[in-house]
């Protein structure tokens, strides 16, 4: 069963889109906007981009500490366990093969809204910036975007959309630990970047010390380009597998930025750049754009869709 859904209550007239689903079972997501966009449809070109301006970019986290510090703050201790874990963990065939088992994509059926309130029971471990349900960080960032680029309605779909993998902590979903589904990304199956945040923990994943996989450029090439990387599995490559596997008709542009928007070493600090290909640099263009809103939007202030 496929089921279609209705615009909220509280989501402003101009968040604009004629139909949104989301298969979990088949993982379908399908997207037609009111513009009619076709799966053929031209790559937006960030270089043309117009804003309205009106988000203002806030000094300091819902703690009143600076975005994304891992060294102060109330959630610091958590946020570090757990990525000691990620990083313990996330190795080269530990990903192969948890990307294999949900490839089946046989775990639910549900309308894009249902999987949105099931974000309700989700609170991000890793995030040092926010404590509240996952599905308050969904609206934000959405509305954000919205409002300084009201007639992109990918993006507004793109930011809606983009952690809805972070159901995969729920038992519907395998309940798996959280480093397995949240926090930055990395490539496994080269050498881990010092970028990384709390790199240290690498020491102990079997890989670091794995010759196959500890040189620069490891089991890849330079140039390969960023879809032919094994990224450590989480919420983001899960949401990518869903729309890529199903033909979503949102431009290589929402793809890219569902798939990497964790992906802070390479698009904060360009590590891993060398496996870059032309397409994956036009395309970063527009995670730049996104990731301001995915990060600085995030607040204690609700979004009412009621």
């Amino acid at each position: 069963m496929i089921v279609s859904v209705e615009k909220p209550n509280g989501i402003s007239s101009d968040f604009d889109f004629h139909s949104m689903m989301i298969n979990c079972s088949n993982a379908l997501i399908w997207f037609s906007a009111t513009q009619a966009k076709s799966a053929e449809q031209a790559q937006p070109d960030a270089n043309k981009l117009v804003t309205n301006d009106q988000f203002t970019v806030p000094q300091n986290n819902a703690f009143g500490n600076t975005f994304r510090d891992y060294e102060v703050g109330a959630r610091t201790d958590k946020v570090e366990q757990h990525y000691k874990a990620s990083h313990i963990n996330q190795t080269y065939d530990f990903v192969k093969k948890i990307r294999e088992e949900y490839k089946k994509l046989n775990k639910a059926e549900m309308g894009i809204w249902e999987c949105c309130e099931l974000l309700n029971e989700v609170v991000d471990d890793s995030d040092p910036d926010l404590d509240e349900p996952q599905i308050q960080h969904l609206l934000q960032s959405a509305e954000a975007i919205r409002k300084d680029y009201p007639n992109e309605d990918w993006l507004h779909l793109t930011a809606l959309i983009h952690d809805l993998g972070k159901i995969l902590v729920l038992p519907k979903f395998g309940e798996l630990p959280q480093w397995a589904v949240v926090g930055d990304t990395f490539p496994v199956g080269c050498a881990f970047d010092e970028f990384n945040v709390h790199y240290k923990y690498f020491r102990e994943n079997p890989d670091f010390k794995n010759p196959k996989y500890n040189t620069n450029n490891g089991v890849y090439s330079e140039g390969c380009g960023l879809d032919n990387l094994l990224m450590s599995w989480g919420h983001d490559d899960y949401m990518y597998m869903v729309a890529k596997e199903n033909g979503t008709t949102l431009p290589q542009a929402g793809l890219f930025i569902i798939r990497y928007h964790s992906f802070y070493p390479l698009h904060k600090h360009g590590a891993y750049a060398q496996f870059m290909n032309e397409e994956d640099k036009k395309n970063m263009k527009w995670l730049h754009v996104f990731n301001k809103y995915d990060l600085y939007s995030k607040s204690k202030a609700h979004v009412d869709v009621e």
